[in-house]
């Protein structure tokens, strides 16, 4: 076989290494270009955010909307806090220390309609049992951002029900389970209320740094493999196949 030639060396790759190589760059590429997404993602959120912290509050009707409508905007919601059907959203860590998003169904004036409010963060203490939480009874106006869940995890198959704690939140299924109609948005709280909760949310750009820097090692072993295959596939001339 002819090819190039370099210092008494042809390039001759072999089959079975090009399809490897091949691949390989390609996946590594594709995950590359997949960390650059979900870094522009974040920074899209971002932006979204503060254009919306320069707007005005929004009020949330008591009439069931697009989540993308109200999505990373500031909103106040006025209704009572509904008890009976408070969760706890598990795995949420503040500061190192373990605990849960409190999350309670706020029933809006002038409807049947409810939005969910996570009212903030509370320590786990003893797993063995669940943290009491006080609602107010009276009526409340709240103001947040509203956001829409997170589907981003894997669930082999749904979750149980089992009193309040939650692993995964999905508005849809939460309405069955508690037999009420819910906006398929969350009010993250940041109005001030005497709860002892913690409402210090995370801004939806935490974390870009980490993906480009995800992204560039991805690309990083795609450049390496490329190289390596380059110089793996230059052959002795007058040597056989690989």
């Amino acid at each position: 076989m002819t090819g190039i030639r370099i210092s008494g060396r042809v390039f001759r790759p072999g089959v079975a290494s090009s399809i490897a190589a091949a691949a390989f760059i390609a996946l590594t590429i594709s995950l590359g270009n997949w960390q650059t997404r979900r870094a522009e993602e974040k920074l899209e959120l971002g932006r979204r955010l503060d254009e919306a912290a320069k707007g005005p509050v929004l009020s949330v009707p008591s009439v069931r909307l697009d989540a993308s409508a109200l999505e990373r905007r500031r909103v106040s919601a006025r209704g009572r806090f509904v008890a009976r059907a408070v969760l706890l959203l598990d795995n949420k860590v503040l500061h190192g220390a373990a605990g849960y998003h409190v999350l309670t169904p706020l029933k809006l004036e002038g409807g049947e309609l409810h939005v969910l409010v996570n009212r903030g963060w509370i320590a786990a203490g003893e797993r063995a049992r669940l943290p009491a939480v006080p609602t107010p009874e009276n009526i409340q106006t709240i103001e947040g951002i509203a956001v829409a869940p997170s589907r981003r995890f894997i669930e082999l198959a749904p979750e149980a029900a089992s009193g309040p704690l939650r692993q995964n939140l999905v508005p849809e299924r939460e309405e069955k389970r508690l037999g009420l109609g819910l906006q398929p948005f969350v009010i993250e709280q940041t109005s001030d209320a005497q709860d002892g909760l913690a409402r210090e949310w995370e801004r939806p750009d935490t974390g870009v740094d980490r993906h480009r820097s995800y992204a560039l090692q991805w690309y990083s072993f795609a450049a390496l493999a490329a190289v390596l295959y380059v110089a793996l596939s230059f052959k002795r001339a007058g040597s056989g196949r690989s």
